[in-house]
């Protein structure tokens, strides 16, 4: 176990936990695939194959909203794709959370629940600085998955994140594994949870939205 986990957490019956996974080239992935494994073998947790689930990309848009329901903690597991998701990962979050569901005057389904990434990059970390080819440190990335989450009321929690993921050790590989499966088994007693700023509240109006399809393919 991991310094400063705590093993006592009280376990619920039913999953309380959604891990989406989008990784579009399984059998090439070295760390995703191991963090997908052991999020499924935990009883807490509801996990999802993005790829598995919708090859011909036509998402169960119901189903999903179910499952976030049921979930108190969200969880984003991808590679980062051109400094963001895979592109069904992508394609879910436009489908699914829907104005009037998980945001807007009526869009509270959400609220109060927590959002955490969990990713990889191909490049090392000392890449992400504005010295080196990809000019920005990582953090920079990240406003489009802090501002989705305050948009639909969920608390953004600090990203676990492997930087150069083809040539970490495989040492390394499987202490990142422990820790995401101790994240998640001692979910929510973390030891920075009392430090993060409380749930945001990011109220869309109405006259901000249209409010036929019709209207918002427009724009």
């Amino acid at each position: 176990m991991l310094p400063g986990m705590n093993i006592t957490t009280a376990i619920p019956e039913t999953p309380d936990i959604y891990v989406i996974a989008a990784h579009p080239h399984w059998r090439d992935s070295r760390v995703n695939r191991r963090l997908f494994s052991a999020a499924k073998s935990l009883a807490r947790v509801d996990a999802n194959d993005l790829y598995g689930s919708y090859p011909d990309y036509l998402i169960d848009v119901k189903a999903e909203q179910r499952r976030l329901e049921n979930a108190r903690l969200i969880v984003l597991l991808h590679p980062i794709h051109w400094y963001s998701m895979p592109p069904l990962q992508k394609l879910w979050l436009d489908e699914v959370l829907g104005f009037g569901w998980a945001y807007g005057p009526e869009g509270t389904a959400l609220k109060g629940k927590e959002l955490w990434l969990v990713a990889t990059t191909g490049g090392p970390a000392a890449s992400y600085h504005p010295d080196n080819y990809n000019r920005y440190f990582f953090d920079a990335f990240l406003p489009p998955y802090e501002q989705t989450a305050a948009l639909c009321g969920v608390r953004f929690l600090p990203p676990l994140i492997l930087h150069g993921a083809r040539g970490v050790s495989d040492a390394e590989v499987a202490l990142h594994v422990e820790t995401f499966s101790q994240r998640l088994i001692t979910y929510p007693d973390w030891p920075e949870m009392d430090a993060l700023d409380a749930y945001p509240a990011c109220v869309v109006p109405e006259t901000d939205r249209p409010v036929e399809a019709e209207d918002a393919r427009a724009i």
